[in-house]
């Protein structure tokens, strides 16, 4: 009964506002990205694309507030560059001395942002991405759940549902929808650590649709704040 009665509490003291639970005072990250799991059969039924990250079996990933991405891989003696800044993505291989541009104004579900790591941050609701809705305080998990859709100018109606930890602001679950509401993948965040005062996941599964297993990550070497330079992010 005191249980029960110390849920209902808890739950009615959450925010309904999505802004209640930013990382506040987030600037930027780096952490190395471990792979630990990826089944290819299984991530091609999220979508063509989705198993390309997990075929590097650690990544060096930068994040940089706002809309602010580095990823550094590699592959034996071949050196690959990801990089997004706003709405440019810059695909860059120095051994080939190959460099492609693509610009992703029109394109905003292939921009990676915190929302992939399992974290928010106010940019990403500042009217140029995304829009949010309440949907419940989830009584089994004491969770905050919202959908997280695109803003009305892109015309994609693609979204994510969020299960949100009330206490620490991370998110616990992310459920990623497309068009037509068809349930595509979820992503389970796990094992959160406190650096600087802002929790972070240090463990991501991804299941499909068929609720099989088909990638798991670890985040390792997290480094909050360290105040990164914004021209490691260059796209010329």
């Amino acid at each position: 009964m005191i249980t029960l009665l110390a849920t209902a509490l808890t739950l009615g003291l959450q925010s309904k506002e999505i802004s209640a639970y930013y990382a506040k005072g987030f600037e930027d990250l780096t952490i190395t990205t471990r792979v630990l799991k990826g089944d290819q059969r299984e991530l091609v039924k999220i979508n063509d694309d989705f198993g390309q990250a997990y075929r590097f079996s650690t990544t060096t990933v930068r994040v940089k507030e706002p809309f602010m991405l580095r990823v550094d891989s590699k592959i034996e003696e071949t050196r690959m560059t990801y990089t997004l800044n706003g709405t440019t993505q810059l695909m860059a291989v120095p051994n080939l001395r190959l460099k492609q541009r693509t610009n992703l104004s029109n394109a905003p579900g292939r921009r990676q942002t915190m929302l992939d790591f399992g974290f928010l941050t106010a940019s990403l609701f500042d009217g140029s991405l995304y829009t949010s809705k309440f949907v419940r305080l989830d009584r089994a998990t004491s969770a905050v759940v919202f959908d997280i859709g695109y803003v009305s100018k892109y015309n994609d109606t693609s979204r994510h549902r969020v299960w949100i930890d009330p206490v620490k602001h991370y998110i616990q679950k992310r459920e990623w929808y497309n068009r037509t509401g068809n349930l595509l993948a979820t992503f389970t965040f796990e094992s959160p650590v406190e650096k600087k005062g802002i929790w972070l996941p240090t463990m991501l599964t991804v299941r499909n649709v068929d609720n099989v297993i088909a990638g798991q990550t670890r985040y390792e070497d997290m480094k909050v704040n360290e105040g990164i330079a914004e021209s490691i992010f260059s796209v010329k």
